[in-house]
């Protein structure tokens, strides 16, 4: 993995212009490095500005201010035939190019390198072929897009980006209109690219868990904050999750990478198998708790295997359990005396 950024913006100034009106800023002072390997995700509530960012590092958007550097050369510099050699972009926008196979689709990656009326050559059919079955599409290759399902769109889209063979992709919501195992797909697929070819691959989402899950770098934008970057569990770790996605009546719940609904929730310490343990702390967010260690509550939940759970309260019994089912409804019977020991913290 290098250490030299791909892209580095300094100063960066983001907006778009207003016609009889001074241009509407949506960011500013944007200090950002882009390096190969890595996966990047944007992650920001709507309005933040995550398209506008996208677009300004690409080109398809003029920057206010500041400069974009990609490969140590500003970006005015470039021109628009080299911008496509090495920056592929897929936007949040469906695909209607529902006339067309699959692979024709994906050969239009190649138009950087042929000319738009150009003629494919034995080498560019080769690259089309090995970026269908780098998506795991060859099966699909001469089906219409029109007979695709969004996923698989989605897929044909990425050949088409690795299809240019471009270092860089950056991509608008590429899981917005897929279901869970599509997202799941996708989000594997674009980290597999980052390490095992060396793209430096820069998206936004609205998936916390998978960009949590997924992600080597975490870019968190919101209006009128600073941006911050780094790795996902130095982010939470640091508290900065809380400040950028705690709102009225939502909170961030640094144990379990969560988002969730209510007040703060008080601590139950939760130990044993950790697959189990997992489960029992999604319960008991559920239910107005939260998992911890033995050091923040004396109420202790042990699992050390599905159907082995012990419930101690101080000052009562030890219950011994078969099932979270079971874990639950006795917390919640002695819910007041759970309180008494746990602070709302």
């Amino acid at each position: 993995m290098s250490h030299t950024p791909v892209i580095e913006t300094s100063g960066l100034t983001i907006g778009y212009a207003q016609k009889g009106k001074k241009p509407k800023v949506v960011h500013d002072s944007l200090q950002l490095q882009l390096y190969a390997g890595r996966l990047t995700a944007l992650l920001g509530l709507n309005g933040a500005g995550k398209s506008t960012l996208l677009r300004t590092i690409c080109g398809l958007r003029s920057a206010l201010g500041g400069e974009i550097r990609i490969k140590g050369r500003p970006l005015p510099d470039y021109s628009q035939d080299e911008l496509s050699r090495i920056i592929g972009v897929v936007l949040t926008e469906k695909t209607n190019a529902g006339g067309i196979t699959a692979e024709e689709l994906v050969a239009l990656g190649r138009h950087p390198y042929t000319g738009f009326f150009g003629r494919p050559k034995a080498a560019d059919k080769r690259i089309v072929a090995e970026s269908l079955e780098v998506v795991g599409m060859t099966h699909k290759a001469t089906g219409y897009v029109s007979e695709l399902s969004d996923g698989e769109r989605q897929k044909i889209m990425i050949a088409k980006v690795l299809a240019q063979q471009c270092p860089v992709i950056i991509l608008d919501e590429p899981t917005a209109f897929l279901d869970v195992t599509s997202r799941i797909e996708t989000m594997s697929l674009l980290h597999r690219l980052a390490t095992e070819q060396g793209k430096a691959v820069l998206l936004s989402t609205h998936d916390l868990d998978l960009a949590i899950q997924m992600s080597d770098c975490l870019w968190l934008q919101e209006k009128g904050r600073d941006m911050m970057c780094g790795v996902p569990e130095d982010l939470i770790l640091s508290g900065a999750f809380e400040t950028f996605f705690n709102k009225k009546g939502i909170m961030f719940d640094s144990f379990t990478g969560k988002l969730a609904a209510g007040k703060p929730s008080r601590p139950i310490a939760v130990e044993g198998d950790y697959k189990t343990a997992y489960w029992v702390g999604n319960a008991l967010i559920r239910n107005g708790f939260r998992p911890s260690s033995t050091e923040e509550s004396e109420v202790i939940v042990s699992c050390p295997a599905p159907g082995k759970i012990s419930l101690y309260i101080p000052g009562m019994q030890v219950f011994n359990l078969h099932s979270i089912a079971e874990l639950i409804s006795i917390i919640m019977t002695h819910k007041n005396e759970i309180l008494r020991f746990n602070a709302i913290q």
